[in-house]
C-alpha cells in the first residue's frame, strides 16, 4: 500500500484521538469519502483508544440494510485475528439467536455492533435487554463502571431511539459518514477531503460522461476498457446502471437497456430489485452461475472480484455499505424524476481495486485503477473534478519542457548488498523467537519494501523465521541506505536503461477546491473553455499568481493547429509550420498529479512520492520546480495542524531536492508562506540556498 494512503488514514485517526483527549466536545464528526477505508480507520481509532483506556467500550450503531452490521463485525474480527488491531474484542448484537426469555447481551466484550433497526419501539431489545446491558456496563454498583463511546456509522441516517438515551449512557458520540447531516449539527471536526483521497490514490477520480450519452454509449466504453482491466489489473470490471424512478423502471428496461444489451451479446448482466427485502422482478442472463443461486445471494456474488457479471442494473436504491471494488462505471438513467447522484451512490465505483499492492502496478495499470466513469445528475454545490488539456497537444509544449525525475533504489539493488549473506551473518537460529504472532505483526507494520524483501527471500519456513527474527537489523540497514540519497537516489530510466525525460501529461484534471485564479496564458486549457482554475490551497493559488506576474520574462511557445500550406518563423527564429489561430503560451503550469510522471521519491518513515506543484521553463532553458508550503494557521477547522510533522516533511523534501538538483540539473524551490510573507528555499547543483527572498528569486529567474 502506498505510504501516502497509510499516512492519510493514520493522520485522520490521530486527529480524532487528539479531539478525544482534549475532551472539549461530547460529539465529534468524522467525514471521509466512500471507499476511503472508513471501517478500517474506525477500527484503528477504537483499538488505540482501548489500548490507552481499557475502561472504554464502544457501541457501533450501523444500518440494518445491506447486512452492514454483519459486514462491520466480520471486518473487526478479521482485523483482530490478523494482528492489525489486537485490542478489539467484537460482539454482534442479534435478536435472532435466542428466545425471548434468554435474550441478553454479555458484558465481556469491548466492541458491540448494533444494527440500528433492532433498537426500535416495541422491539425485543428496547423492551429491556439493551437498557439492562447499558446499566450493567456503566454502573459502579455492578462492578463494571465502564465508559461507553457511541459510534454512529453512516450518521446521516437518524438514530432517534439511541439519541434519546445518549445523555444517560454515552460519554462520547463519534459520527462517521461520507455525507454527515449538517442540519443535525454534524459539522465535520476531522475530514479527509475528496481531493486528499484522490491525490493519495485511495479512491478513483471521476471522469464525467457526456450528458447526452445513452446506455449504449456507456456499454461501448465498458467494452473498450474491459480487456485492459483484466489484463493490466487482473480484475473483472463492472458497470452499474441505476434506475431511480420506479414508475419508469419497466419501461426503461424494455425500451432502452435490454435493446442496448442485445447489441453486446458477450456481456453478462443482472437486474437486482431490492424493495423492502423483496426480490421480485430480479433477473439475469448468467445461467451457469447466478441462476443457480438464491436471488438473496446475487448481490454477494456480484461484488466478488472473481464474479463474471459485467453489468448490474439496480432498480431503486444502491445500499450503503455495499462494497464492490471491481465496479468502475456508473450510469444513472435520466428522467424527470431522477435524483442527484450523491456520494453514497458514486462511492460504489470509486474504490481502488488494487489498493494493497498499487505501487507494484505499471503506470498504465495505475491510471486504470484510479479512474471511474460516471454518467448522472450531479450536485452543483459538490466538489467536482474538471478535465484540463495541454494547448496544441503534444508537440510545442512537451517537446520544449523536458523534465528528469528521480526514484529511490531498494536495498536489494545496492551493489555491495546481498540479503541472504546479510541474514546469515546475523548468526541467529531460525527457531530462536518469542512469539510467531508478534513477529507477524511486526512484519505487517514494516515498510512495504521490507515485506517484499521478506517474501522474496523466504522460500522456506525456516528462512521466514530467520528474516523476521532479524527484522530490526534489516530495517536499520534499509533505513540507513534509503535515507542516504547520495547512494539510494537515481534518475528514472526507460526500458532501454536511458535517462527518461518526461513532461506534463497531455490530459489531467483537478478537484474544485475554490482558491480560484484566472490564467489564460500558461500550458493548460480547461475542457469548459474558461480561464478559471482552482488550486489546492490559498498559498498555492497565491504562488500561481506570482508566477503568472513573472511570466512576462519567461519563454513563450506558439500553440494552434498546424497549417502545412505555409511556414513562418516563431519568436525564436525557428522555421515552423504555420498555425491556424496561433496562441502564445508561457511555458509554465501546475503539475496536476493525475496522469503526471513528474514526481520525486523521498523517505519519511517510508518511501513517498512528491508531486511538485509547478514546473517552469525560463529563457535560459532552465527547469524550475516548485513545491509550495504554508505554515500560516489553517482556516480549515476540520483538521488540526501538526506543525512538527509538517516541519519534518519540509526538511526531508529539502534533502530530497538537494540531491535531485545535483542529479537532474533542475532548480528546485520550497516557497513557504509564514504570516503572509514568503520565505523561499532554493536547491541548485546539490546545494541549499535557504534564505531567498521574492525579489532575489525574480532576479535569479530573469538572469542567467
Amino acid at each position: 500500500m502506498l505510504k501516502e494512503v497509510i499516512d492519510l488514514q493514520q493522520n485522520a485517526v490521530n486527529h480524532l484521538l487528539e479531539l478525544i483527549k482534549l475532551d472539549k466536545k461530547d460529539e465529534i464528526t468524522f467525514k471521509a469519502p466512500t471507499g476511503s477505508g472508513k471501517t478500517y480507520m474506525m477500527a484503528d481509532f477504537m483499538n488505540r483508544v482501548i489500548s490507552e483506556n481499557p475502561d472504554v467500550i464502544f457501541l457501533v450503531s450501523t444500518l440494518s440494510k445491506g447486512n452492514l452490521a454483519k459486514q462491520n463485525y466480520d471486518k473487526f474480527i478479521q482485523y483482530a485475528q490478523n494482528g492489525d488491531f489486537p485490542n478489539l474484542n467484537a460482539y454482534l448484537i442479534n435478536t435472532e439467536i435466542a428466545d425471548e426469555e434468554s435474550l441478553f447481551i454479555p458484558t465481556q466484550y469491548n466492541v458491540y455492533i448494533l444494527p440500528r433497526d433492532l433498537y426500535k419501539k416495541d422491539g425485543r431489545l428496547m423492551s429491556g435487554p439493551m437498557n439492562n446491558f447499558l446499566e450493567t456496563i456503566t454502573s459502579a454498583l455492578y462492578g463494571e463502571n465502564k465508559k461507553i463511546y457511541l459510534i454512529k456509522d453512516e450518521c446521516h441516517i437518524a438514530t432517534s431511539n439511541l439519541d434519546s438515551i445518549s445523555e444517560s449512557y454515552f460519554t462520547k458520540t463519534i459520527n462517521f459518514s461520507a455525507t454527515p447531516n449538517l442540519k443535525r449539527g454534524q459539522t465535520p471536526d476531522v475530514e479527509i477531503t475528496e481531493s486528499d483521497a484522490v491525490d493519495a490514490k485511495l479512491i478513483k477520480h471521476v471522469e464525467e460522461g457526456d450528458e447526452n450519452d445513452t446506455v449504449s454509449d456507456a456499454l461501448n466504453k465498458f467494452e473498450e476498457i474491459k480487456e485492459q482491466y483484466r489484463n493490466l489489473l487482473g480484475v473483472n470490471p463492472c458497470l452499474i446502471i441505476q434506475i431511480s424512478n420506479k414508475d419508469k423502471a419497466e419501461e426503461e428496461l424494455k425500451n432502452n437497456i435490454f435493446p442496448a444489451l442485445a447489441e453486446h451479446q458477450g456481456l453478462k448482466w443482472m437486474v437486482i430489485v431490492d424493495n423492502k427485502g423483496k426480490n421480485t422482478g430480479s433477473d439475469t442472463n448468467d445461467v451457469f452461475k447466478a441462476k443457480k443461486l438464491p436471488v438473496s445471494k446475487w448481490k454477494d456474488y456480484a461484488k466478488e472480484n472473481s464474479s463474471t457479471i459485467d453489468v448490474i442494473i439496480f432498480k431503486m436504491v444502491i445500499s450503503e455499505g455495499w462494497d464492490i471494488p471491481r465496479a468502475c462505471m456508473l450510469y444513472q438513467v435520466r428522467d424527470v424524476k431522477s435524483k442527484q447522484l450523491d456520494e453514497q451512490v458514486m462511492g460504489r465505483v470509486r474504490r481502488n481495486p488494487r489498493l494493497l499492492d498499487f505501487e507494484n502496478l505499471s503506470e498504465d495499470a495505475q491510471k486504470l485503477a484510479t479512474t471511474a466513469w460516471v454518467w448522472g445528475i450531479y450536485d452543483k454545490d459538490k466538489e467536482k473534478s474538471y478535465t484540463v488539456k495541454l494547448f496544441d497537444e503534444p508537440t510545442d509544449i512537451t517537446n520544449k519542457i523536458k523534465v528528469k525525475t528521480t526514484r529511490l533504489k531498494l536495498l536489494t539493488e545496492k551493489v555491495d548488498f546481498n540479503l541472504n549473506e546479510f541474514i546469515e551473518s546475523q548468526k541467529v537460529s531460525p527457531y530462536n523467537y518469542s512469539n510467531i504472532f508478534n513477529m507477524y505483526r511486526n512484519l505487517n507494520k514494516s515498510d512495504d519494501n521490507i515485506k517484499k524483501m521478506c517474501y522474496e527471500y523466504a522460500d522456506t519456513v525456516d528462512k521466514w523465521f530467520k528474516f523476521n527474527y532479524n527484522i530490526e537489523a534489516v530495517n536499520k540497514e534499509y533505513n540507513n541506505y534509503t535515507c542516504d540519497y547520495s547512494k539510494s537516489m537515481e534518475i528514472v530510466k526507460d526500458e532501454q536503461g536511458n535517462e527518461k525525460l518526461t513532461s506534463f501529461p497531455v490530459k489531467s484534471y483537478y478537484i474544485d477546491n475554490g482558491n480560484y485564479q484566472n490564467i489564460s496564458d500558461w500550458v493548460w486549457k480547461n475542457r469548459n473553455g474558461n480561464d478559471k482554475f482552482s488550486f489546492d490551497s490559498d498559498a498555492e493559488r497565491e504562488w500561481a499568481s506570482k508566477l503568472k506576474d513573472l511570466s512576462s520574462s519567461i519563454k513563450k511557445t506558439v500553440c494552434g493547429k498546424d497549417n502545412p500550406q505555409a511556414g513562418y518563423k516563431n519568436i525564436f527564429g525557428e522555421i515552423q509550420p504555420d498555425k491556424i489561430n496561433p496562441v502564445e503560451k508561457f511555458l509554465w503550469g501546475k503539475n496536476f498529479p493525475a496522469n503526471s510522471e513528474i514526481k520525486y521519491e523521498y523517505y519519511l518513515n517510508g518511501i513517498h512520492s512528491s508531486y511538485p506543484d509547478f514546473i517552469m521553463l525560463d529563457n535560459f532553458d532552465r527547469i524550475h520546480i516548485f513545491e509550495v508550503k504554508s505554515v500560516d494557521k489553517s482556516n480549515n477547522a476540520a483538521m488540526s495542524f501538526d506543525n512538527e510533522e509538517y516541519e519534518k516533511k519540509i526538511t526531508e523534501l529539502g534533502k530530497c531536492y538537494t540531491a535531485a538538483s545535483k542529479l537532474t540539473g533542475h532548480i528546485f524551490y520550497i516557497p513557504i508562506r509564514k504570516d503572509g510573507i514568503w520565505h523561499i528555499k532554493m536547491y541548485k547543483d546539490g546545494q541549499e540556498y535557504p534564505n531567498m527572498t521574492e525579489e532575489s528569486f525574480k532576479t535569479f529567474v530573469k538572469n542567467p
